[in-house]
């Protein structure tokens, strides 16, 4: 495990949305719950502390996150943790003879603190870093082969797309013009160049750029709608599920998909967002947003 995580291993990082999870689960009894998105294990302590009677899986691709997570939740029985991809739920539940996920799934989007913390993971511009992004360490592709590597169209389509940047198209010119470009503080130096002078900005001008060179390496939409297809198989009658997404390219698809789809009831008819007490706490919270359906 990398050296630099030691500070984690209290498990300080704060997951949004805690109580609400819990009580949208209604958790019960004798039925398996599962946490698509492990990271530190917040979420799934909660679920855990509330009722140990329960068989529980968890599932997360970073491994660093994976095995802090796994020392977390070492205590708790009936608990199967997997160093996973939420796409390959499927393929777990098949290995572990479990058809059906009688009591209900989380699944917590985005990019973690453990991940923008760790300067050597190249996921922010607060800091210098190789540009690398992945969060799951051991595929190829970083950010470093897709800024180095994609053209200029494809470069100022997928930042658009994917950061809704405004500014995309001189962003992708300047990042063309500078290559090679090796640093997470090289790249946020070039898009900040793109911006207009002497304006105030209300987050840095890097936010959306490397949003969606982060959406692109990690394939995150791909992957959200690859789960959302295969999920209502995989759900008993009236099991939840609950997703909480933290921009609106995630939250516009499980919209999209929950919208009138004969599988689920809605129970959240708009999206929960974080309390004031909760932002003030947590900042991750700040652009926060919980949708919970049950299975018909």
């Amino acid at each position: 495990m990398n050296k630099q995580l030691n500070n984690h291993t209290t498990f300080t990082h704060k997951p949004v949305f805690v109580e609400e999870v819990i009580n949208y689960l209604n958790i019960q009894e004798g039925k398996i719950y599962v946490d698509c998105t492990l990271g530190l294990g917040g979420h799934s302590e909660a679920i855990l502390k509330t009722n140990q009677n329960i068989e529980f899986i968890g599932t997360e691709q970073d491994l660093d996150a994976f095995q802090l997570a796994t020392k977390r939740l070492k205590q708790y029985k009936n608990c199967h943790l997997f160093n996973s991809n939420f796409t390959e739920l499927k393929k777990i539940l098949t290995s572990l003879n479990i058809s059906k996920i009688t009591g209900g799934i989380l699944l917590d989007l985005g990019v973690s603190s453990l991940q923008l913390d760790d300067p050597k993971r190249g996921f922010s511009f607060q800091s210098d870093a190789p540009l690398d992004m992945r969060m799951n360490q051991n595929q190829s592709i970083s950010a470093y082969e897709i800024v180095n590597q994609l053209s200029e169209t494809e470069l100022a389509d997928s930042i658009y797309k994917y950061g809704e940047e405004r500014f995309s198209r001189k962003i992708a010119k300047e990042i063309i013009r500078n290559r090679p470009i090796n640093s997470t503080k090289e790249l946020s130096t070039i898009v900040l160049k793109c911006y207009p002078k002497h304006r105030y900005f209300k987050t840095h001008p890097a936010t959306k750029t490397f949003q969606a060179i982060r959406i692109l390496v990690n394939k995150e939409l791909e992957n959200l709608e690859k789960f959302l297809l295969f999920i209502p198989e995989l759900l008993a009658p009236h099991s939840r599920l609950i997703v909480i997404s933290f921009h609106s390219l995630e939250d516009r698809i499980v919209k999209l998909f929950l919208k009138g789809n004969e599988n689920f009831k809605v129970i959240t008819k708009k999206p929960i967002q974080s309390s004031f007490e909760e932002r003030k706490n947590n900042p991750r919270a700040r652009s926060a947003k919980l949708r919970v359906a049950e299975k018909i």
